[in-house]
Parts: C-alpha cells; sequence; structure tokens
C-alpha cells in the first residue's frame, strides 16, 4: 500500500499519550482525505535534525509539544504574531518552501471560552495562576480580546513579573498569598498550572471569593473535572474545562497541512473524553 503523501506528525518527549493523532486521525476521516497524522517520539538533542529532513521526509508540517516548543521557534524560518508574542512555536507548515511556525495555543484557549462562556472578554479582570509557558498563551488570548486588567499569580513572584515585563500595560505581577483580594471583582479565573492533575488536590485559588458571574477555567483537561473545577461548579459558578483547548488549538495546523478547515464538534468531544477513561 503506498505511503500517503499528506503527512503530518506531532512531537514531543514522550509523545505517545498524545491525543492529537486520534484528533486528526477522525477530521481526516470525516472529510475522506488521503493523509496521515502520527505521533513521533524525538529526544531533545535530535529534533534540529529531524526538523531540517521534514521536506526530504514529505511532511506538510507537524505539531510540536513538550519539550521543544523553544527549539521549534529557534528553527522556524518564519514566525507568526502569535508565536513571536508567545516564544514558542507548536505549529510547523511550509509555504514556498519556507519553514513557518505558529503558535495555536491561545487560539484554542479563546475559541474554548467562546464555545461555552460567550461574552467572556466582557467579564471583567482576569486572574491567571502561574506564570509557565501556558500562561503566555493565555495571556497573550486575553490581551487579543481586549482584557484590559490581567492578574497573574505565582509562588514564584520573579516569574510572574517577567511576564507582566514581556507584556506590558494592563498586566500586573502577584505572589500567591495576594490571590484572595484578586478574586473578589474577577470576571474569569483561569489556572494554567498543574494542580489538579494526576491526584492533586490542592487549591491555588478560592473560587468562593469570586462575584457570582465570574466564569472558571482550567487548562488541564485530564481530570476533566479539577479540584478548581468542583469547588467552581459548587458555588454555582460556569465553569469551563480544558478540554476544548486541545481541540480548538488542532483546527488551524490541521488547516495548513490539509486544505481543510475543520469543525470541533460534539461527535469529536466524546471520542477523546472516551479516551481520557483509564483503561482497565
Amino acid at each position: 500500500m503506498a505511503e500517503a503523501t499528506n503527512k503530518a506528525f506531532v512531537t514531543g518527549h514522550p509523545v505517545k499519550h498524545s491525543r492529537s493523532p486520534k484528533i486528526h486521525g477522525y477530521w481526516l476521516a470525516k472529510h475522506g482525505i488521503d493523509g496521515s497524522y502520527q505521533a513521533i517520539d524525538v529526544a531533545p538533542q535530535d529534533f534540529a535534525v529531524f526538523v531540517k529532513t521534514l521536506q526530504a521526509n514529505n511532511y506538510r508540517g507537524g505539531n510540536v509539544t513538550i519539550p521543544h516548543k523553544e527549539a521549534a521557534f529557534a528553527l522556524a524560518e518564519r514566525r507568526d504574531q502569535a508565536a513571536e508574542e508567545i516564544g514558542a512555536v507548536n505549529t510547523l507548515w511550509f509555504e514556498d518552501g519556507v519553514l513557518w511556525g505558529g503558535n495555536t495555543d491561545a487560539h484554542g484557549f479563546a475559541a474554548n471560552l467562546d464555545d461555552h462562556a460567550p461574552g467572556w472578554a466582557s467579564k471583567g479582570p482576569a486572574v491567571v495562576l502561574g506564570a509557565g509557558g501556558a500562561s503566555r498563551a493565555v495571556i497573550h488570548a486575553l490581551k487579543e480580546r481586549g482584557v484590559a486588567d490581567i492578574r497573574i499569580v505565582n509562588r514564584t513572584l520573579a516569574r510572574a513579573m517577567e511576564l507582566r515585563d514581556r507584556f506590558g500595560a494592563g498586566i500586573s505581577a502577584h505572589g500567591m498569598a495576594a490571590s484572595g483580594e484578586l478574586l473578589a471583582d474577577a470576571g474569569l479565573l483561569v489556572n494554567t498550572t498543574a494542580l489538579g492533575m494526576h491526584g492533586n488536590e490542592g487549591l491555588s485559588a478560592d473560587p468562593a471569593m469570586l462575584p457570582d458571574h465570574a466564569i472558571v477555567t482550567d487548562i488541564v483537561y485530564v481530570p476533566l473535572e479539577t479540584p478548581l473545577l468542583a469547588a467552581a461548579r459548587a458555588r454555582k459558578l460556569k465553569t469551563v474545562d480544558g478540554l476544548g483547548m486541545l481541540l480548538h488549538q488542532a483546527v488551524p495546523g490541521f488547516e495548513r497541512w490539509f486544505g481543510i478547515r475543520p469543525q470541533v464538534t460534539a461527535e469529536l468531544r466524546t471520542l477523546i473524553v472516551a479516551d481520557l477513561v483509564p483503561k482497565p
């Protein structure tokens, strides 16, 4: 059987738990495209060679995940605005033989909220928990949507201050002790930390301190309902889980490689939710 000529990939180290092949495989089948999308584990020391041989190996492009996003940023010949501002690349594609790098995480974050909490950007100040790579994408999305007051809360204040300095006007940096008072008038609370994953029951902020109109979202999607979201739901606040961000961030890449802009549907979400349940 001949190899598909439309080839894309996701690479990371490790990458075997990635849901991206299932997402893109669903869209390839849905649209009847003769293409492939595979997970490729590449160690950091081999990443540059992997990227430089993409065209020779007939790849249209692919997704890049931990720990390669910053290396992909450096290797891309051209970068889109989101990648430049976030400082990381999660999507690679070729245009006229030139390797482009983009970042679709901010798009995924905003589109997920658009789907499940329309009007979210006009709710008031946003509190962002965490100051890692994911928070940069979230902050970029918030600024793009016109949120004028973005409060970064992090255990290490210096890292929050770095992001404040990076993104400029409208950003403030705070230590964890300040989270309570910062929530009193907030319209959006975003968790970008690993708190809540793999049975970690810690809460880095108390949704009880939020006003009634506030929205709470977590970029973690394993489990779908993190302790933060559970606490917010108990408080009767609007909650948005992180799975939609994963699904929506995949859309622009698929369009770049395969020429069709796919839709994030309830059917796709159900397929991926089933894959999140631990196998016996």
